[in-house]
């Protein structure tokens, strides 16, 4: 039998993609260090602390009888209520087992070998992911501080240039472009390549944003036919672990993306709470009060001990502690998950999802008592 016959051979575009790695689970941290999981305060995956609301429980529960049949493929009814949401037809909308769905789906339909994406520097893992698994050509535009520097991207685009991924806030930074920003970009992009390139917006933190702050980003959609915009149920509606987001963008485009989008990609109940929580806007509005005074909570304790952060506009801090990787070491011994970003270029930083008050000084003790320590 041959040798050479019997390797398996990975096109090499996919063998080098470096797989996501997400923050580490409750569990296995309990299992490595023999701590009770109970007492295990995760602030890694920017998970809504408040978890999986009341609303979104109930419509779980009555949708179960239903599970023996497959969910609706095309997600009539929650594209009904979105529609009704965000006053957009119907025909525009696209639905992704969490937004990370949606991203992968534009680059499937539209990237190919010899094709090149645009993405900025400290940005969403995934762009990166996206794009060589498809054997495109990354064009990485060197940030503007921590944030997008839009004025760079736009100069970055070149011939072969078919994507550019912008997220407002971004991960893993919590940076903000605003309204002008975008709008100048997006006329930019129009004036030199017309509708050439697809330009996708990455909101999955949109709703932590003071209002006065948000993007009116559907107005943007409505204009340009070469943009989509992404958002997602995992975060402020509380949704993680059922995976469910969806896109806006004009017929012509989301036409596009289904072709490509997997046969009923977004499950029963997902569906059914998604459009619970939509319609839950006290449990909105209890999750931004509680993530913009976590926010401060934590800003405030790394003011008083001396540390540079990053102000944000998601559910997250960046924060500045140089030996990151030892301290994230100390916190995971002492029950505290946050996420290290060396992966993403900043070796020297950690970034702090926001929790319950309790969660967060846990959290503030933890580390404080790190440094107490580093000192003597």
């Amino acid at each position: 039998m041959s040798t050479k016959n019997s390797v398996r051979v990975a096109p090499a575009h996919v063998a080098a993609i470096a797989p996501y790695q997400a923050g580490k689970p409750i569990e296995e941290l309990a299992r490595e260090h023999g701590l009770d999981p109970a007492g295990i305060v995760k602030l890694a995956s920017n998970e809504n602390p408040l978890g999986m609301p009341e609303s979104a429980r109930r419509a779980i529960m009555d949708t179960l009888s239903g599970l023996g049949r497959y969910p609706d493929p095309a997600g009539f009814d929650l594209k009904a209520a979105l529609s009704a949401r965000y006053g957009v037809p119907q025909s525009w909308l696209t639905l992704g087992n969490g937004s990370n769905d949606i991203l992968e789906m534009v680059a499937h339909a539209l990237l190919e070998p010899g094709s090149a994406v645009v993405y900025s520097q400290y940005a969403f893992v995934v762009y990166k992911l996206a794009t060589q698994s498809r054997g495109a050509r990354h064009i990485l535009v060197p940030a503007m501080g921590l944030g997008h520097d839009l004025p760079a991207m736009l100069d970055a685009i070149d011939d072969d240039t078919r994507l550019v991924f912008i997220a407002n806030p971004n991960n893993p930074t919590g940076t903000y472009l605003s309204n002008q920003a975008l709008e100048s970009f997006m006329a930019g992009v129009a004036a030199r390549h017309g509708t050439r390139v697809t330009v996708v917006l990455d909101e999955a933190y949109n709703e932590y944003l003071e209002p006065a702050l948000r993007v009116d980003s559907v107005d943007l959609v409505r204009r340009y036919p070469n943009l989509l915009v992404s958002r997602t149920f995992s975060k402020a509606y509380g949704l993680a672990g059922l995976r469910v987001g969806f896109a806006m963008a004009q017929p012509e485009l989301t036409d596009l993306i289904n072709r490509v989008r997997q046969p009923f990609n977004v499950n029963s109940l997902a569906q059914a709470a998604a459009i619970a929580v939509l319609h839950d806007t006290q449990f909105l509005a209890q999750s931004f009060a509680v993530n913009r005074d976590g926010k401060a909570q934590l800003e405030l304790a790394f003011a008083s001990l001396g540390l540079e952060y990053e102000p944000s506009f998601a559910n997250f801090v960046l924060v500045k502690v140089n030996e990151a990787a030892r301290i994230n070491h100390e916190l995971l011994r002492r029950g505290v998950i946050v996420r290290p970003v060396t992966g993403d270029g900043l070796p020297e930083w950690l970034r702090v999802s926001i929790g319950l008050p309790r969660e967060n000084q846990r959290f503030i003790d933890a580390l404080t008592d790190i440094l107490k320590l580093s000192k003597k």
